[in-house]
Formats: C-alpha cells, sequence, structure tokens
C-alpha cells in the first residue's frame, strides 16, 4: 500500500510538472511591437545600442549603431527571416559602418528564435541576443 502512495503521488508531481511547463512554453510567443535591444554594451562615446522592432504584420525597422533601416520580418513558431531593406546613406565612423554592416549580415543569417522571459536569443550563423524594453 506505501509502494502504491508513492507512486501516485510521483505521477501526481510529474503530471503537475508537465501542466506547469507546457503553460511556461506556450506563453513565450515572440514580442511582436516591442523594442528589442542587442544584449552589448554601448560603443564608447556613445549611448546608441541597436534595437530591433518587428510588427506582426512583418514590417521591420532596425536602428543599428549608427544607421537606421526598415526591412521585413517572417516569423514563425520558432523560425524567423529577417530582410532589411538597402541601408540609408548616413555620416558615421568608419567603425561603426563596419558594425553595422557586420549585424546586418548576421540579423539576413538569422534561422530561428527562442525566446526565455525578456531575453530573445536570435539563432544563425552569429547567434544574437536581444532583450525585450521592459519599460
Amino acid at each position: 500500500m506505501l509502494r502504491l502512495r508513492w507512486h501516485f503521488a510521483c505521477c501526481f508531481v510529474l503530471a503537475f510538472l508537465a501542466v506547469s511547463f507546457l503553460s511556461a512554453t506556450a506563453s513565450e510567443t515572440f514580442p511582436f511591437g516591442s523594442a528589442l535591444f542587442l544584449d552589448s554594451a554601448p560603443l564608447p562615446g556613445s549611448k546608441r545600442i541597436p534595437m530591433i522592432e518587428i510588427q506582426e504584420n512583418g514590417t521591420a525597422a532596425f536602428n543599428l549603431w549608427c544607421a537606421n533601416v526598415s526591412g521585413s520580418a517572417n516569423v514563425d513558431a520558432n523560425t524567423i527571416t529577417i530582410m532589411p531593406a538597402k541601408a540609408l546613406s548616413v555620416q558615421c565612423t568608419p567603425d561603426r559602418l563596419t558594425r553595422d554592416t557586420s549585424l546586418l549580415t548576421a540579423l539576413m543569417q538569422v534561422t530561428s528564435w527562442q525566446r526565455h522571459g525578456d531575453v530573445i536569443d536570435l539563432i544563425g550563423a552569429t547567434n544574437l541576443r536581444f532583450r525585450v524594453a521592459t519599460n
């Protein structure tokens, strides 16, 4: 009888954990319309951190180290395709232009995404971590 109670208690705990896990992962949807900031410190002499914002209709805005670029994104359950439009001509230092080009290239190579609370990982040739603005 004691063994049966132990078995029942274990099954109950496992069922509870499974329901908790499934409800937690179901709520981890893509944060459309939210500002996503690159998990990086600003460059010396600047407060700017790259930010992307993707709307449900697929329009996207990319505020990079220097330039601002529009584009589009296709987001599904766990896949993502990002297509920036041609960058505007801006007056930037060569270092920032190189960083902008590298970041745009990395964004175009992203194929999937994962969310863990306020952290969004974009996975591709170069993995990029963004944080949802919570203010």
